[in-house]
């Protein structure tokens, strides 16, 4: 469209939706206008609201049908849907799998808030563009209808397999992700803020969220009612590497740990190769679009430093010493600035 797009986002309140706005903005995606759906069931209303100074002025009182949106962006977690939005994703869904043209609207699910079909595949195209146009050579253009962008965790796990694979064969990776709290939402980061000051003052600590105490701690799992979620998020992210990686590269054993950090994820990945390879040559395999790899002289990345950043930070490449032909690497990277880049990319790879 010459005066862009029409978008809505569910969630739009939350931190990756939040997230979602800043990155349209900054990359001057063409957005017309801009709806923001609430996942509160008492949210009648599709507000229409003026994303930035760079967009054309859209009249407070105009409504605009979800079924005319262009790009709908799914942020709300745990999948709830709007009640707004419900008519119009069964229509993109109907018509991305009984028709054989594509619906006009694109629906961009980043929490997978859609859920999975009756046979336990997602409802949708799972999407990387930045790993399929190096795979590709070019920008490869995803099919439209229900899109699913990767948590980010399975985003860098795919970077990090798929560009070693390419240079140096793999024979088994082992993966350990260190989640923070902003995967819980701004709900998780308040709990954390909150039990850290409570155990500095010796009172009570808060454990709504994670039902344990993460402060000055680690967890493998969350407590009380929680301590299934944990587990949950570890088994869709290797859902997510089976559906993407395609046997591509050998799926890494894989634990999720949380950890008392606020924001952006932390990676420890051990792999071996078919042969062995020079740290640097392993590193210069790695480098590219959305990954940086550390010189030897350069201090390791860490959660802290990834903070607005879109890139996967890497590590310099260290040598197992009692597997030639074992590694380690380090990567952290923002989670939710990777996951909402993402979903933007996508939405660029399908603009006319």
């Amino acid at each position: 469209m010459k005066q862009g797009y029409r978008v809505g986002i569910a969630g739009a309140s939350s931190l990756l939706g939040q997230e979602l706005l800043r990155v349209l903005k900054e990359r001057e995606f063409p957005v017309s206008c801009l709806l923001t759906f609430e996942v509160d069931e008492e949210e009648p209303d599709l507000p229409v609201v003026d994303l930035s100074e760079h967009l054309e002025a859209v009249a407070a009182d105009e409504k605009v049908p979800a079924m005319e949106l262009d790009f709908i962006f799914l942020a709300a977690r745990h999948g709830q849907t709007p009640p707004s939005l419900r008519l119009a994703l069964e229509a993109v869904r109907a018509g991305a799998t009984t028709t054989g043209q594509a619906p006009h609207c694109v629906v961009i699910d980043l929490v997978e808030a859609l859920g999975e079909s009756s046979d336990g595949a997602p409802r949708g195209v799972m999407s990387v563009p930045f790993l399929e146009r190096a795979a590709h050579g070019a920008e490869a253009t995803p099919p439209s209808g229900v899109l699913i962008s990767a948590h980010p965790a399975a985003i860098a796990l795919s970077g990090l397999l798929l560009r070693l694979a390419a240079r140096f064969p793999l024979k088994g990776t082992v993966a350990q992700v260190f989640f923070p709290a902003s995967e819980m939402g701004a709900q998780g980061i308040e709990e954390l803020q909150r039990q850290t000051v409570n155990l500095l003052s010796f009172q009570k600590v808060p454990q709504s969220v994670f039902g344990t105490q993460l402060a000055f701690n680690l967890l493998a799992q969350l407590g009380g009612r929680h301590s299934a979620e944990l587990t949950a998020v570890e088994n869709n992210i290797r859902r997510q590497l089976r559906q993407y990686l395609a046997n591509r590269v050998p799926l890494p054993a894989l634990r999720v740990f949380q950890v008392p950090v606020f924001y952006c994820l932390a990676i420890s990945l051990y792999v071996e190769t078919a042969q062995p390879g020079a740290p640097e040559a392993l590193g210069a395999a790695l480098a590219g679009e959305h990954i940086r790899v550390r010189r030897r002289s350069e201090p390791a990345p860490s959660q802290v430093e990834a903070t607005g950043s879109s890139d996967i930070l890497v590590d310099t490449i260290a040598p197992d010493p009692d597997h030639p032909t074992g590694a380690w690497l380090w990567a952290a990277v923002d989670n939710i600035r990777l996951a909402a880049v993402n979903a933007v990319e996508i939405a660029e790879s399908l603009r006319n």
